[in-house]
């Protein structure tokens, strides 16, 4: 991959669009998915802005990690951070986290936060192992119709 960064056996660059399905049944066989969210229109959106990505390791033609990352000029947010179940704890994630981490600081990003549903205990875990820390904030959302 042009432009990939190699790290302990991985190859991180943006997702090409060929491995837009690659990337979301992973997604999918990790529970990232929801009903009512969309993630092929996410990485349409993600993919087509200046201000986001999603970030992938390749290999043999398969997604095994993904991370989807943009900002507002002023903070950078993640989604969609994941690993093939059976290449877990082997560094990925970390290193995933990392490439976004300086995909963010290349655009001159000041602060990273993330959000992990309530009920992700392992996900919270991880994020804390690597350095993030909980934020006294409360978020709110609200859904936007057609």
């Amino acid at each position: 991959m042009a432009g990939a960064v190699i790290f302990s056996g991985m190859s991180i660059a943006e997702l090409p669009q060929e491995l837009v399905e690659s990337a979301v049944e992973l997604w999918e066989s990790v529970g990232l998915t929801r009903p009512w969210n969309d993630p092929r229109a996410d990485v349409r959106r993600a993919l087509g802005a200046p201000a986001s990505t999603v970030l992938a390791d390749v290999h043999s033609g398969c997604v095994v990690a993904t991370v989807m990352v943009g900002h507002d000029g002023h903070r950078g947010w993640v989604y969609y951070l994941a690993v093939r179940p059976e290449l877990q704890r082997l560094g990925r994630g970390r290193e995933m986290m990392r490439e976004a981490e300086r995909w963010l600081r290349r655009a001159g990003v000041p602060k990273f936060n993330l959000m992990v549903r309530a009920d992700n205990l392992p996900a919270k875990d991880f994020y804390l192992r690597i350095g993030y820390s909980p934020s006294d904030v409360v978020v709110l959302s609200r859904t936007l119709g057609p």
